[in-house]
């Protein structure tokens, strides 16, 4: 059995974990009406709605009027926390996002993708549904 120490040699090798690619920066959402900055918010990364591009019917600051909480349905968006709570979970990040259009909150992931744009994925149990930032230049 002349292969065991080479199998227990390969064992107590430590093997490389990849890392996920950095996230960090200003982002034009999907729709490109608002812009999300990302970066550390202590341990993990957060991203913070810092300008509304698109103008809202009424000419007021947009607000959370979906929040299924009432005392939240009149905060602003302009610096609302929407992605929340994400650590490198490898090839991607894994936190949470808020979608003020909908007021729900869900499982997420971000994973800067080759072409230098994000990919956002908001999951409830085995659904996702994509979207593409872009970057801010």
């Amino acid at each position: 059995m002349r292969f065991v120490p080479v199998i227990a040699v390969a064992l107590l090798v430590p093997t490389q974990v990849q890392a996920a690619a950095s996230v960090n920066g200003r982002w034009y959402t999907d729709k490109k009406d608002s812009i999300v900055e990302i970066g550390q918010c202590g341990a993990s990364v957060c991203g913070k709605v810092v300008k509304i591009l698109a103008p809202t019917p009424n000419g007021k600051p947009a607000i959370d009027s979906n929040n299924p909480d009432p005392k939240l349905r009149t905060r602003p968006i302009l610096g609302m926390t929407i992605l929340s709570g994400f650590k490198d979970a490898g090839k991607e990040w894994g936190g949470s996002i808020y979608d003020p259009r909908a007021g729900k909150t869900y499982r997420s992931t971000l994973a800067r993708l080759t072409n230098g744009t994000l990919r956002v994925k908001g999951c409830v149990g085995p659904f996702c549904k994509a979207f593409i930032f872009t970057p801010v230049k």
